[in-house]
């Protein structure tokens, strides 16, 4: 989208749904108000409306009925907010706003923190399955840190579950069947344990077949679904200024993996449709996820409380890559991550009657992370495998390569990262309509890379050489850093919230897990910063009936990190884009015309630009940021058909729109992505009691085909690499609550 025409959608859209406004507020509704959505983005319990920071949130009844099963989906719901899934569905690489993390090496984690129940998950390995049993999902824009554990450059996603009630016997079992033989199962059981504390237990089943059709023979198809995982909660009150929270958790996934469609299809595909694929490696993927987490609130007085929130995370993720999407063994790669972390995030916060108020904290994270992948090539006949023509591929092709046919190359390595920091927020009410808000986070992060391999390997497994030479002191970064916020706020009226702020994010070093041939690859990236300038304002009219938020932002954007993959090669480095800007907007409309319907809209503009950086010796000043595309737009419509004996029925229709972009920085034309809409919807009935309910729903109903990453490897191999969206998904879930 050209500069103009997106400022002139920018304009005409925000004057759009101030219109919407206008028109729905003088509607003689005056009984019909919004519920209020309370959250804990301040990490205070406050209305979302009076929260003076960009921030998007999702009731866990809404993700429920709606069927919004993966992390994946919350792209749909949120504008400006998109994800790549190099590294396959429900492990995903979120970009938001344009600050994205360009690299799918699973030993990084992104400048988008991901938190469960206040808890940071940085690497791929802990993520495990999250949207279950989820009370709500707050998604914040914009640099974190004043007020979050972990330092971040793009914002967070935080996932809240259903705690566990006092003196309440209450649960839910949902039972759900779809296309490709999905089964669905899930539920959750509170129960009270005495007067002073409660348990609660979740969990969540779920086995699809694949729907990437393998259409060589006896072979199994691609992106099939087999996971579940448990949560329990046990929450104790000893007294009336002490509670405490213990959280356990594990998940397992095994499905067939993901499938890569290569382009162009004429060579790498032909005669195949556009979810069919030939594939010789389908072996399953494999992730394991385990979690503990203490949290405990302690009311030192009545203006003081302490909270403390201990955590302790493992997972491991295997899978095998069929990187060339073909049944030849042209390019293969087996990637494996372990990880295990601590952290402990230890605050006071103040709730004074006075002008004054702060939060202070401190922070540490220690994440150790072993990593191994291995480039397959060329390792059978057909892929040109046999160097030396005797009919056969064995060491002796890899040994006389010489682009790498018939050669395996590994790497490992260990990585350990500790984060320290001490962080305080601040409000200071200046009148009963101004206040000041500030806040500062100095943070201490130190990483290592011990025990770096990298070897040449023939087909046999033999180890025939060492690619790059093992560094004679290990990789590592030390790197102290200032960041924080300042803004005001101006409550115009009782419901119109009017706020600017200036915050400065930080992220951390990172180091190449692509260091697989020249010694030039084994790096370490540059700390990259975002200085944020954002203008916003939150408002409600007609009796609270209608509720729209608006926000214009600014950003620098020095040194993202991205990893750069040279096609003809295919080596990789991790580098720096010196600089960058962004802006944009976001606008967010919700209308209650009648108790019977509420209508949502939201829309995302972004103009996100490289201003200054190389790569591979091409100038790209100019060219647009990956995962960046210009708008960003969804809106919806909830509606009550009939409420009666009978009981009730209700429906939801949902559509999303997502703008051009690309996936890489170098803005290769024939990899653009080209905008798509996505079409989803449900309608259910509830029992009178309340006690029974039935939904028919629907996910990209209109079947769009569309990418979700692509990379060029077309001069070093001959495709370009693509992974593909889920198709259309329908089905039917019973459920019942007691």
């Amino acid at each position: 989208m050209h500069k103009p025409a997106l400022r002139a959608s920018f304009l005409s859209s925000v004057a759009l749904a101030a219109c919407f406004a206008t028109v729905a507020a003088a509607q003689e509704e005056a009984g019909a108000q919004a519920g209020e959505i309370i959250v804990t983005a301040n990490k205070r319990s406050e209305n979302l409306q009076d929260v003076a920071i960009s921030v998007s949130a999702v009731g866990g009844d809404a993700l429920e009925k709606g069927r919004t099963t993966q992390i994946d989906e919350l792209v749909t719901k949120v504008p400006n907010l998109q994800l790549t899934s190099t590294v396959g569905e429900n492990t995903p690489i979120f970009a938001l706003r344009g600050v994205s993390l360009n690299d799918f090496s699973l030993n990084q984690s992104g400048p988008v923190a991901t938190y469960y129940d206040e808890v940071y998950k940085g690497n791929f390995a802990l993520l495990g399955i999250a949207l279950f049993d989820l009370d709500r999902v707050e998604v914040l824009r914009g640099p974190q840190g004043t007020l979050y554990g972990k330092n971040t450059t793009g914002g967070a996603v935080n996932l809240i579950s259903r705690a566990p009630k006092l003196g309440q016997t209450e649960g839910y079992f949902n039972l759900g069947y779809g296309n490709y033989d999905r089964i669905d199962v899930n539920g959750a059981v509170n129960t009270p344990l005495g007067e002073n504390a409660a348990l609660r237990v979740a969990g969540t089943f779920a086995r699809a077949d694949g729907w990437f059709e393998n259409v060589l023979p006896g072979q199994p198809d691609l992106a099939s679904v087999r996971e579940y995982g448990l949560r329990a909660a046990l929450y104790f009150e000893p007294s009336d200024t002490v509670d405490i929270t213990l959280r356990g958790s594990t998940s397992y996934q095994n499905p067939r993996n993901y499938g890569i469609f290569a382009q162009p299809e004429a060579v790498n595909r032909p005669g195949l449709s556009e979810r069919q694929i030939a594939s010789n490696e389908t072996s399953r993927r494999r992730a394991r996820t385990y979690s503990l987490a203490l949290t405990a609130n302690i009311d030192l007085s009545d203006t003081l409380a302490l909270t403390s929130i201990t955590s302790w995370d493992k997972g491991n993720l295997n899978f095998i890559e069929d990187t060339d999407g073909q049944g030849i063994a042209l390019l293969e790669i087996p990637y494996s991550a372990r990880a295990n972390q601590i952290a402990q995030d230890l605050r006071l916060t103040s709730d004074f009657d006075g002008p004054f108020n702060f939060i202070l904290g401190a922070y540490y994270n220690r994440e150790k992370v072993f990593n191994a992948s291995t480039f397959r090539i060329a390792q059978d006949v057909a892929s040109g495998g046999d160097v030396d023509g005797n009919g056969v591929v064995n060491d002796a092709d890899c040994a006389a390569t010489t682009a790498g046919e018939a050669c395996q190359f590994g790497n490992s390595f260990d990585q350990i990262k500790k984060s320290f920091a001490i962080y305080t927020d601040m409000s200071f009410e200046l009148s009963e309509t101004v206040a000041l808000k500030g806040g500062l986070r100095f943070t201490r992060d130190t990483g290592r890379q011990p025990n770096f391999i990298a070897q040449q390997i023939g087909p046999s497994g033999a180890v025939l050489g060492v690619t790059i030479p093992t560094p004679a002191q290990p990789l590592s970064y030390a790197i102290s850093n200032l960041s924080g916020k300042i803004g005001v706020d101006f409550q115009v009226a009782p419901d119109n919230l009017i706020y600017a702020t200036y915050s400065r994010g930080f992220r951390a070093p990172s180091f190449n897990a692509q260091a697989f041939f020249d010694p030039s690859e084994l790096n370490v990236a540059e700390a990259e910063e975002v200085d944020s300038f954002e203008l916003g304002a939150k408002n409600q009219f007609a009796d609270r009936a209608v509720t729209l938020n608006l926000a214009a932002f600014y950003y620098k954007y020095r040194n993202q990190q991205f990893i750069n993959v040279d096609p003809a090669t295919a080596a990789q480095t991790l580098l720096n884009i010196p600089r960058s800007r962004i802006w944009g907007g976001e606008a967010e409309l919700t209308a209650r015309p009648s108790d019977a319907i509420t209508l949502r809209g939201s829309i995302g503009v972004l103009d996100a630009q490289i201003e200054r950086g190389t790569v591979s010796g091409a100038n790209v000043a100019g060219n647009d940021l990956t995962n960046a595309p210009a708008l960003t737009a969804s809106a919806g419509i909830d509606a009550t058909f009939y409420e009666g004996d009978a009981g009730t029925f209700s429906g939801t229709v949902d559509l999303a729109y997502t703008a051009s972009q690309f996936f890489d920085v170098v803005n290769t034309p024939r990899l653009e992505q080209k905008g798509y809409a996505l079409l989803s919807g449900f309608i259910r009935w509830e029992s009178a009691n309340g006690r029974f309910n039935a939904s028919i729903w629907g996910k990209n109903l209109t079947n769009e085909f569309y990418f979700t990453s692509r990379v060029d490897l077309l001069a070093g191999f001959g495709f370009d690499y693509n992974h593909v969206a889920a198709p259309r998904t329908y089905g039917v879930t019973v459920g019942t609550t007691f």
